[in-house]
């Protein structure tokens, strides 16, 4: 709980009158680290009394050097709107703003921007694009060539720092599963952090030697973006931790490159992700974007559901901020299962092999679609989902034409996902390889790959299963324990499909044993 020292001077932050310039109304917005009272024309921010462990904010004088340090920092690029630090006093049993009595906290005073211009405000609302985003990376382009490279001997451990700064993220998380995120999601993006910094190193090592760790901003998502006709205002940086901060300059850009991905903006993080290869000549930036972009992802999700689990925030924003993180954390398994390139996911195999469940379960923990033969056919049929018609009806279903169709219809919604910059999970048995050929096809076109995901079952499991399906009113597929040997014996194994864009997967437990 909060004191009621605390409490009192967020009723008076909270009031009108105790403002000087007497503002129509506050507005009080907090962070899992600051209350931040939008006073028009002028936002005040004072910290939370709080040491999360990466920021210590604990007592009076912590955050009197903080509020000094984060005007400094963040006039490199958001000069004008950072006025400075004012004390709140106490004199005679009355608070107010500066000048005299007994200091109980320190805010930062700041000119607040026209709500209009945020980044993501403007996404919401406008059309915005590559000349937008030319504006955003030119200034930061002039800035990171304002920062020197920090000496080698400075920065000889960062890499270490960083990898245990993601095993203190993935330490975070785990006191949030159950709540945002699963087991099966944290374990999958730790292994494939993990398995980066050891296949990595040699790259990881050398940008340490050619210069780009510099000190950042630290904190690049699209609501530190203030994008006015007049101005690119880039605020809001990492004052509070000089590691968070001085850091891999592809580290920094990722953050905005995944928050653009957040946003359903995929084509507009490339493209910045290639301007800042260009501008900065750095074509190493490239091969490190979806490792640092999962990072990020994960920072955003532990910094959300911290603030979702803060004392003082209502359900609503509970519950919003768990959404975010929940989203967050999908985002960094989708950078860790496929990277940033729209994939198609096809989980195949015999009737009853465990294939739907499967893919149901990944759509689950990534946000993807997931486009399943089975539904898709008897939409196209006008049956209903759950309806196993008559002998006759279902020879009609499941007829070469109507299967013929029902492919061609799933490929063309799977197309349709991946021009987004989507990745797609299909569900079918792909019995064929006529099927396979076809959807290889098309997406090589698109340039795009396809994983393949090949479902087993041991035949006790299958019986068992397809027995099951008599007692299970929802069960959409038609196969039943009389079809197993008919349809078995029409399965043609993807013996074609090389290797290394196979997987293999025994599927005879439970879907949650099945992904660890």
């Amino acid at each position: 709980m909060i004191s009621a020292a605390t409490q009192r001077l967020l009723d008076f932050l909270s009031d009108k009158d105790s403002y000087p310039h007497q503002p129509p109304q506050v507005t009080l917005v907090q962070t899992h680290a600051s209350w931040v009272f939008i006073a028009p024309p002028f936002v005040c921010k004072i910290k939370k009394p709080v040491n999360l462990g990466f920021l210590n904010f604990s007592t009076l004088e912590l955050r009197h050097e903080d509020c000094k340090r984060e005007v400094v920092l963040n006039r490199r690029l958001a000069e004008d709107v950072y006025l400075g630090i004012e004390p709140i006093c106490e004199h005679e049993g009355r608070l107010h703003f500066g000048g005299y009595g007994e200091v109980v906290e320190w805010m930062v005073k700041m000119r607040q921007m026209d709500p209009r211009y945020f980044l993501l405000e403007l996404m919401r609302t406008e059309e915005v694009g590559s000349r937008e985003m030319d504006r955003i990376v030119d200034k930061l382009q002039r800035f990171y060539a304002t920062q020197p490279p920090l000496p080698v001997e400075e920065v000889r451990t960062a890499n270490e720092h960083l990898r245990q700064c993601a095993e203190d993220n993935f330490t975070a998380a785990a006191q949030f599963v159950g709540q945002s995120l699963s087991q099966q999601a944290l374990d999958a993006m730790a292994h494939y952090m993990r398995a980066f910094f050891d296949k990595e190193r040699a790259l990881l090592e050398s940008r340490l030697r050619d210069g780009w760790i510099r000190e950042c901003h630290g904190d690049l998502h699209l609501d530190h973006i203030h994008l006015s006709p007049e101005a690119v205002r880039i605020y809001d940086c990492i004052e509070f931790n000089t590691d968070f901060r001085c850091i891999d300059v592809a580290c920094d850009i990722a953050f905005l490159a995944m928050d653009l991905d957040f946003n359903s903006r995929p084509d507009l993080a490339q493209y910045i992700v290639e301007r800042f290869a260009v501008l900065l000549d750095d074509h190493g930036i490239r091969a490190l974007m979806d490792f640092y972009k999962c990072y990020r992802a994960c920072v955003r999700g532990k910094v959300e559901s911290l603030h979702a689990n803060a004392e003082t925030v209502t359900e609503s924003e509970k519950e919003s901020s768990l959404q975010l993180a929940r989203r967050y954390f999908q985002l960094a398994l989708q950078y860790a299962v496929a990277g940033s390139r729209p994939c198609v996911f096809v989980f195949m195999g015999k009737v009853a092999s465990g294939k739907s469940a499967l893919a149901d379960a990944l759509g689950k923990e990534t946000g993807w679609q997931v486009h399943s033969s089975d539904r898709l056919r008897k939409a196209l049929a006008g049956t209903s989902l759950n309806h196993r018609g008559s002998e006759e009806e279902r020879a009609a279903l499941y007829a070469p034409p109507m299967t013929q169709k029902t492919y061609e219809r799933l490929f063309e919604e799977a197309v349709a996902v991946l021009r987004e910059g989507h990745c797609v999970i299909v569900d079918a048995t792909f019995s064929k390889r006529e099927h396979r050929d076809a959807l290889k096809d098309l997406t090589a076109a698109e340039g795009c790959d396809v994983r393949w995901i090949e479902a087993h079952a041991s035949e006790a499991v299958v019986c068992e299963r397809l027995k099951e399906r008599d007692q299970d009113a929802a069960v959409v597929s038609d196969a039943r324990l009389e079809d197993y040997k008919r349809l078995s014996a029409g399965y043609e194994s993807p013996e074609e499909l090389p290797p290394e864009e196979k997987l293999s997967v025994l599927a005879d437990g439970k879907i949650d044993q099945v992904f660890s």
